[in-house]
């Protein structure tokens, strides 16, 4: 059972996602490649996983590519399926790192979501098309998922250490 707090706080940790997930849907990436973006509002995903726990932060994820791809325009396209695919795997695999594993740091967990979430997408296509060709499309996926799950987790580490340094952390995280 949520809190008020906690749902309060789930609640505009979902509408900053949603956001982010919209706008990045505005402005197109400059590279040659299809299917690679910055992934922003992973970065609130991976909050809610080191606020609270896998849950919160699926719930977050799901609704986050919910009500993106409403407002987007693209809801039960191909996109919404390949970006809810995406969304899940990648949310199993990051928490799994948060709460089962102390090796990694916000940067590597982030990176490991990244390519979970292309492999995500790519499993979908794959089903979508009825053609696992697709996953020779897969080196070009992890290229852009290097870069960017490091820029979201190197963002996201520095969003955690301002928080904490606020004193804003212990607060997100009392029920």
């Amino acid at each position: 059972m949520f809190s008020t707090r906690r749902l309060v706080y789930l609640s505009l940790l979902l509408a900053m996602a949603t956001t982010l997930h919209v706008l990045e849907g505005l402005f197109p990436i400059p590279l040659p490649f299809p299917g690679v973006k910055l992934g922003l509002a992973n970065i609130v995903t991976l909050l809610v996983l080191y606020l609270y726990d896998l849950r919160a932060a699926m719930t977050v994820a799901i609704a986050r590519v919910l009500l993106g791809s409403l407002l987007g325009g693209t809801f039960f396209a191909p996109a919404f399926f390949l970006g809810l695919t995406g969304a899940v795997i990648s949310t199993l695999i990051m928490a799994l790192l948060v709460k089962k594993t102390t090796c990694f740091s916000p940067l590597g967990i982030s990176l490991c979501g990244a390519v979970s979430h292309n492999l995500g997408q790519l499993l979908m296509a794959s089903f979508l098309l009825q053609n696992q060709a697709i996953f020779f499309y897969l080196p070009i996926l992890l290229l852009g998922a290097i870069p960017t799950g490091l820029v979201t987790g190197y963002l996201l580490q520095g969003l955690l250490e301002r928080l904490k340094a606020a004193g804003i952390l212990a607060e997100l995280t009392r029920n």
